[in-house]
């Protein structure tokens, strides 16, 4: 179980600074209000993930002219855009809390009996119960859920024309084509897969071994699950990394910022701008590749340097 949550964290460091990258492409797209990242507000709440975030979202958008021209037009914008360094945040100092536990069991000794040859003693001990790394990985599950729960709805209001002030679905003549509406079902489907995943498998226990072994931790079906989850909110942001993309295009010729411009632009290496529907499953899946693959973060961080 340690093994499978360790490769877990490790990957989810790096899809929680794509979800940032994601995020800030979105809030152009959609015209978003900039001065929620203003560092004053987040210093006043000073949880260190939600500093982060606000960080890496005015780098990302810095030099924004479209958030320049109009990032004015409201007061505020809904929680999916507004709240995302205290969203993001949050699931960053859970992930950094998980990553904390499997840095401590992957160096520990878990055997039984331990062996204490100085003193020539064989002590049986229980170092071997799953319960630190199981509580660790529910709470992993539920974190990066929420990363693809706020995407969807990110995703959602891209596609829907009252409330983005893009056209419907993202497309030129939507009554006659369908445009990006599958994608987002998609999206929502995986997020409510998501929803079932996170219930804690830690609450569970069952006896075995003739009730001697009568607590059990079912830490790697929590760790399992935590990367099932973590794949699926892989498949969610590549989603909306493609609407954002699609988003942008629309308050062409005006430059995104810095990072959101290099995100861009890699994506656009290979996926055009559409202008009537076409079959989407092998772009999403060279995005999902690059969001693997870590494409994308190289990119912007060649850009803008290290995210937080």
């Amino acid at each position: 179980m340690t093994g499978v949550a360790a490769m877990a964290v490790w990957e989810a460091m790096a899809v929680l600074k794509t979800a940032d990258i994601v995020g800030a492409m979105s809030l152009e797209a959609l015209h978003g209000v900039p001065f929620a990242f203003d560092h004053r507000t987040h210093e006043l709440r000073p949880h260190q993930g939600q500093i982060k975030v606000a960080k890496n979202i005015r780098c990302l958008v810095s030099g924004s002219r479209i958030l320049e021209k109009f990032g004015n037009e409201r007061v505020q914008d809904a929680y999916s855009l507004r709240c995302i360094p205290q969203v993001h945040g949050a699931s960053r100092d859970g992930v950094q809390y998980v990553k904390n536990v499997i840095q401590i069991e992957i160096n520990s000794v878990t055997d039984n009996p331990l062996i204490f040859p100085a003193e020539g003693e064989a002590i049986s001990g229980g170092n071997f119960h799953g319960q630190p790394v199981a509580l660790a990985m529910d709470f992993f599950g539920m974190a990066m859920a929420e990363i693809g729960n706020i995407s969807e709805r990110r995703t959602a209001r891209l596609v829907d024309g009252k409330l983005s002030g893009l056209p419907p679905f993202l497309v030129e003549n939507s009554g006659i084509n369908s445009g990006f509406m599958i994608p987002q079902y998609v999206a929502a489907a995986l997020v409510s897969e998501n929803k079932v995943l996170a219930h804690p498998s830690s609450v569970d226990s069952i006896p075995t071994s003739a009730n001697q072994e009568d607590h059990v931790s079912m830490g790697m079906y929590s760790a399992r699950k935590g990367k099932e989850i973590l794949d699926n909110v892989k498949k969610i942001l590549a989603i909306e990394l493609l609407l954002a993309a699609q988003g942008l295009d629309f308050s062409s010729p005006l430059e995104p910022g810095a990072g959101t411009g290099a995100a861009y632009r890699k994506l656009r290496e290979e996926i055009p701008y559409l202008e009537k529907d076409v079959f989407l499953h092998p772009m999403i899946d060279r995005i999902i590749k690059g969001v693997e693959d870590r494409s994308y973060l190289k990119a912007v961080e060649e850009a803008t340097g290290e995210l937080e």
